[in-house]
């Protein structure tokens, strides 16, 4: 059996040049459908600690290292047959440096290295280079890893190991916060309860769960029939969990994601030119996310809900 390293912290958004250390969980749970490729080797997945509850349970990952207390010296002394590292920062380059491994897939220090050798123009390290090239793209994010490491994407999808506990109990919940460094991304809190308004009395409704506990979160999120959200983590797990999922996009892009004939989304009806400008921050004194209109939200749920009558209140 074939041992492979996969290296996703979740420091680097895999399709951004951007690097940090707050962890993007998102970009951990969406890197998961790659192990579809992998069922037939042990699996090691090195990853921050506070994503590890993304990954435990998971039937096609054998190890699970925390880089915070793993010794990574004697990971390098191990040897693995194939390492695929979707990381970017300093320490992790340097680190893969000194891994032996048949094969090499992913960012190292010279660019981006496919099987031993160094390619300066895949789909995947264009697209990091500059916000003006992924703009330009209209491939799903998982068409671009896969092809990164030499496989074809075929609809696979994401794998949580974690299995909720959770039974169907609301109609719709409102996955209504986003994550401090994208707070463009966030949908006007009084446009949620507005919302609100327009819907309560036909649809059974719940607000946001399980916000210091990942287990509690994904619990929340299973508890519904369908989450109305912007682009954050609560998007993922619900595609994860096969959830109906209507997302709300302004500054990124929805023809990254795949939403697995199981969800849609909203742009903004705006007068801007730059929605998806890829941008943390916006400059327009109303910003792009505020032309998604309540009323508009309403219809789309009432036009989802419509294919499963039963799920609706009575």
């Amino acid at each position: 059996m074939k041992k492979l390293l996969i290296i996703k912290l979740g420091y680097s958004e895999t399709l951004e040049n951007s690097i940090g250390r707050t962890v993007n969980l998102g970009d951990v749970l969406r890197t998961t459908f790659i192990l579809h490729y992998f069922k037939d080797c042990h699996v090691s997945w090195l990853v921050d600690k506070k994503a590890i509850p993304l990954l435990e349970g998971n039937k096609y990952i054998d190890r699970i290292l925390s880089y915070q207390e793993c010794e990574l010296s004697k990971l390098s002394d191990e040897g693995f047959d194939i390492v695929v590292n979707f990381e970017k920062t300093d320490d992790v380059l340097a680190f893969c440096c000194s891994l032996k491994a048949k094969d090499f897939y992913g960012f190292k220090e010279n660019g981006f290295n496919s099987n031993g050798k160094s390619f300066e123009k895949t789909q995947l390290l264009f697209m990091s280079e500059s916000v003006e090239n992924r703009k330009r793209n209209k491939d799903c994010w998982q068409k671009i890893l896969a092809e990164a490491i030499g496989k074809e994407w075929k609809g696979e999808g994401y794998i949580l190991g974690y299995k909720p506990k959770s039974e169907k109990k609301y109609d719709i919940g409102f996955n209504w916060t986003t994550g401090k460094r994208w707070v463009n991304k966030s949908w006007p809190e009084s446009y949620w309860k507005e919302l609100e308004v327009l819907i309560n009395d036909q649809y059974s409704i719940t607000w946001q769960q399980g916000f210091d506990n990942l287990y509690e979160y994904i619990d929340w999120i299973n508890s519904c029939e369908l989450i109305v959200t912007a682009d954050t983590l609560g998007l993922h797990i619900g595609l994860a969990l096969k959830k109906r999922v209507l997302g709300l996009f302004g500054p990124t892009s929805p023809h990254e994601f795949s939403f697995y004939k199981c969800g849609t989304y909203i742009l903004p009806d705006s007068p801007y030119e730059c929605t998806s400008c890829f941008n943390t921050a916006c400059n327009k004194t109303k910003y792009c996310m505020e032309y998604i209109y309540p009323s508009r939200v309403k219809e789309i749920i009432d036009h989802e809900f419509k294919e499963n009558i039963s799920s609706r209140k009575i």
